[in-house]
């Protein structure tokens, strides 16, 4: 659209949301595309999500990402969810129909596998993969993942019953299993991916340092200044690297820019300026 009249307005909805380096990235998307929009954080407690949601659009919003503690509740405020929202059971990416219906998008899985095979030039297809987690996050990314044809998904969580339940739902969409943390196989995987809150908490979940091996990539769905809990792990058990989720952000984002305008931006001039502040 022209630059005359009010920007389009979007946000990201989440409690807490003031560390998002959200406005940041679309920001640059917008300026790169010249997209007349401005994006804003929302800090809304639970209770309140689904009247400031509503109100948002009702107000003439055009879209919201949504982050924690509301990716499920916002499932179940839109009217219709996209295929990769329903397999994923969480929404971060809400956007208006001409009609007045809000649709449910999930961007997360697809941020995830483009971060790993694009800007990382990994080879998911035939990949021995172990995910740790069986939460939110890895449900998000477990369908596209799949999609990518890996030999082997192993899900590791502390609740071994968690992890069954992810198999049985995903079940005949590839090799995969569930395991506790304290039963990993000890044999290098070729990926390991953490989708627990471990990073958030300071700690690591007690999985067998064999799980790693010198070709082993790790990576952390997380993403802070300087090493996280498990990337420090991973660097001290001599894996092959040890990555942070900022490609993640950044993907995902993209991806939810190109469902609100038609575009998807470029993502690598982003990429290189977050690896200035702490992104690495």
């Amino acid at each position: 659209m022209s630059a005359a009249g009010a920007p389009d307005r979007y946000a990201l909805m989440g409690h807490p949301v003031s560390h998002s380096w959200s406005p940041f990235i679309h920001g640059l998307f917008a300026r790169a595309t010249q997209q007349h929009m401005q994006y804003r954080l929302i800090d809304v407690a639970p209770e309140r999500f689904r009247s400031e949601a509503l109100q948002f659009f009702v107000d003439g919003g055009k879209g919201l990402n949504i982050t924690l503690p509301h990716k499920q509740a916002a499932a179940e405020l839109v009217n219709e969810l996209s295929a990769r929202a329903a397999e994923a059971g969480a929404v971060n990416t809400i956007f208006q129909k001409a009609s007045g219906e809000l649709v449910g998008d999930n961007t997360d899985g697809v941020g995830l596998v483009t971060d790993l095979e694009v800007n990382l030039g990994l080879a998911l297809a035939g990949a021995r993969v172990l995910l740790l987690g069986a939460g939110g996050a890895t449900r998000g990314v477990l369908g596209p993942l799949l999609g990518r044809a890996p030999a082997r998904v192993v899900i590791a969580n502390r609740t071994l019953a968690r992890a069954a339940e992810l198999v049985r739902e995903f079940a005949g969409r590839g090799e995969l299993e569930a395991t506790g943390f304290e039963t990993v196989e000890a044999t290098p995987f070729d990926l390991v991916i953490n989708g627990t809150s471990a990073s958030l908490e300071g700690t690591m979940p007690p999985v067998t340092p064999a799980a790693v091996g010198p070709a082993t990539v790790c990576y952390d769905m997380a993403y802070a200044k300087g090493e996280t809990p498990f990337t420090r792990w991973a660097r001290e058990r001599g894996a092959a690297a040890a990555h942070k989720g900022w490609g993640m952000l950044v993907e995902q984002a993209a991806e939810a820019f190109l469902v609100w305008r038609g575009i998807r931006p470029q993502t690598r001039p982003v990429l290189e300026l977050l690896a200035g502040p702490g992104g690495g």
